[in-house]
């Protein structure tokens, strides 16, 4: 890891000590869910969402008590809502099918679930089951490429970069260092780079070469 990589690290740690998922969940797959929701969508109205769904339906086999009609109409204020409906049946049936009705705990076996990619298997593997894993979102894709930590074109190019510049047993807690800073000091429009503690590493800062 370079020094600034490190210096980073660090002040984002301690900008973000209490840094943990915003997505409420009680069990592995309702975090599945959850994250499959949170798809471009923010984790207030997934929280929501998730409150009243999970009262009646949190596990595999009672959401397969739903047909896909029935699960849109609790799910439709996340957007994009046939999809991850249709996403969230299909996990449940592989869960149940393939795995005894347990959310699997290794990458390549979260991977496997029909609606699960990337990002989302990450988020479940280093969440709930404590493994080494970044799962790169938007938040995470844009901060990492401000700062330099990991610049790439795709979400796949940064994580690859990340990986390789974070130690791995700091790499669960920086995706949500990353997050906060996203959602808290580097917006995606009109970031405040005036307040920024990390805009003497940050190549976007420098390249403005200016306050916005």
């Amino acid at each position: 890891m370079t020094n600034n990589s490190q210096s980073i690290l660090s002040e984002l740690e301690n900008l973000y000590p209490d840094a943990a998922p915003a997505l409420k969940f009680n069990s592995a797959f309702e975090l599945l869910v959850a994250v499959i929701l949170s798809a471009q969508c923010t984790d207030e109205r997934v929280n929501k969402v998730t409150a009243v769904l999970f009262q009646q339906h949190n596990t595999p086999q009672s959401i397969l008590k739903l047909s896909q009609p029935e699960l849109e109409k609790y799910i439709f204020s996340c957007g994009f809502y046939r999809n991850k409906a249709a996403h969230i049946l299909s996990a449940s049936r592989d869960i149940i099918d393939k795995f005894n009705g347990e959310v699997p705990s290794t990458l390549e076996e979260l991977k496997t679930l029909a609606g699960v990619g990337q990002k989302t298997a990450n988020v479940v593997y280093s969440v709930w089951f404590g493994g080494d894993a970044i799962a790169v979102d938007t938040h995470v894709f844009r901060v990492s490429n401000r700062l330099g930590l990991a610049e790439g074109k795709t979400p796949a190019k940064v994580e690859e970069g990340l990986c390789k510049t974070i130690p791995k047993d700091m790499w669960s807690k920086a995706h949500h260092f990353l997050i906060y800073h996203g959602r808290q000091v580097c917006h995606s429009q009109r970031p405040n780079c005036h307040d920024c503690t990390l805009k003497s590493y940050c190549l976007y800062y420098n390249n403005k070469n200016t306050d916005v």
